[in-house]
């Protein structure tokens, strides 16, 4: 990842940074391995995932469609 500073502004090219590792989710992965998380655990937290998910996606199409 890289960013350019311009006219010697650092603390804006250090914002920019900033947003990019936000938006890559470098951030979430970092508290993620912050400790060990066992095989089942992480199953769990991924499938809950996918159920919100769906479920996010659900609520969008039946509004996009209509609803009831």
């Amino acid at each position: 990842m890289q960013v350019s500073v311009r006219d010697n502004n650092v603390d804006q090219a250090l914002r920019a940074l900033k947003k990019k590792l936000q938006r890559e989710g470098v951030y979430r992965e970092m508290k993620m391995r912050r400790f060990y998380e066992k095989p089942s655990e992480r199953k769990a937290r991924e499938k809950a995932a996918a159920v919100r998910r769906s479920r996010k996606l659900d609520r969008k199409r039946l509004e996009r469609d209509g609803g009831l």
